[in-house]
């Protein structure tokens, strides 16, 4: 991953940042401490449960955000205990602390254990199908108190970073708003907070001229703009959106994801993604765009628009 180190930067309140993150084994939970690090986190992998507090409570001097990844390779894992703990820290006027949970579906976990050859922690002498599903088993009390959660099954890595950047960064730079778009045939977009679909709209996929171009080119651009409902559904789309974005600032959320799908990812929700971005980027919200599957079987006859 081919992604700079984010300067350390203070924090904006006397309270200190504590993220706990836990999750199932596969899910991406070194990837997670280590972009959390390069944020400015004191990072620390899979801390005994039993040293947790110690390590969070033992320099009250200390005012760096800490992140400490607690999981069931560890030998003193136990449910109960660990959600006790994140519920004392929640209590503590001094700490400002956030439980993320790292879930990821069990056909991605199964192929990414068979691609890499490591046993589960939780399957040594069994299948790995089966220490997933313990797995599950025991974390689903932590990923109901979770206060955020985020799916790996679909990400890269580099959408991964790009989320824990926008929800856990040190700075208090605004609301950042991603926007971006999707095809309906890789599945939705679990990481957003709102989706829309937009595969109502004419596609330009059954124009033989536009079908190879995308939602960025002015020919597509002007194809769905001809929509006769294009201008109204952008309109109410725009009227239902603004009010509510200062309403997210003041909520405390730093990041937003706005995700727009049609059928093949390429078309309608690239321009429609487009727009908006131009949109909120006039109005001065720090915007990020992306196109999960612009490029995805763009010479398929059926892959649609």
């Amino acid at each position: 991953m081919n992604d700079a180190t984010v300067t350390e930067l203070k924090p904006r309140n006397t309270k200190r940042r504590v993220v706990l993150i836990s999750g199932m084994s596969g899910a991406g939970l070194s990837s997670v401490l280590k972009s959390l690090e390069d944020l400015g986190y004191e990072a620390v992998d899979n801390l005994r449960l039993s040293m947790v507090p110690t390590l969070i409570r033992g320099s009250t001097k200390n005012n760096k955000p800490l992140a400490i990844s607690v999981d069931s390779r560890n030998a003193e894992f136990n449910t109960e205990m660990f959600l006790r703990y994140v519920g004392e820290f929640k209590l503590d006027p001094h700490l400002d602390t956030r439980l993320l949970f790292l879930d990821c579906d069990d056909e991605a976990l199964l192929r990414r254990f068979n691609e890499t050859r490591r046993r589960h922690p939780l399957a040594q002498d069994r299948p790995v199908k089966e220490g997933i599903a313990i797995e599950r088993q025991m974390l689903a009390p932590i990923q109901e108190c979770a206060d955020h959660i985020i799916d790996t099954s679909l990400l890269s890595a580099h959408d991964l970073r790009r989320l824990l950047v926008g929800h856990y960064r040190i700075d208090n730079s605004g609301l950042t708003i991603s926007v971006s778009s999707f095809s309906y045939k890789y599945g939705i977009p679990r990481e957003a907070d709102l989706i829309f679909d937009v595969r109502f709209l004419k596609n330009p996929h059954w124009d033989m001229a536009l079908r190879q171009l995308s939602g960025r080119d002015s020919g597509v651009a002007d194809y769905i703009k001809s929509d006769p409902d294009f201008d109204a559904f952008f309109m109410s789309l725009m009227n239902f959106l603004f009010p509510l974005l200062p309403r997210y600032k003041e909520e405390g959320k730093n990041y937003l994801t706005i995700a727009f799908g049609c059928t093949g990812g390429r078309h309608r929700s690239v321009f429609v993604a487009e727009q908006l971005g131009t949109m909120l980027a006039a109005q001065g919200y720090i915007v990020a765009l992306t196109h999960r599957d612009m490029e995805k079987n763009i010479n398929t006859k059926n892959s649609g628009g």
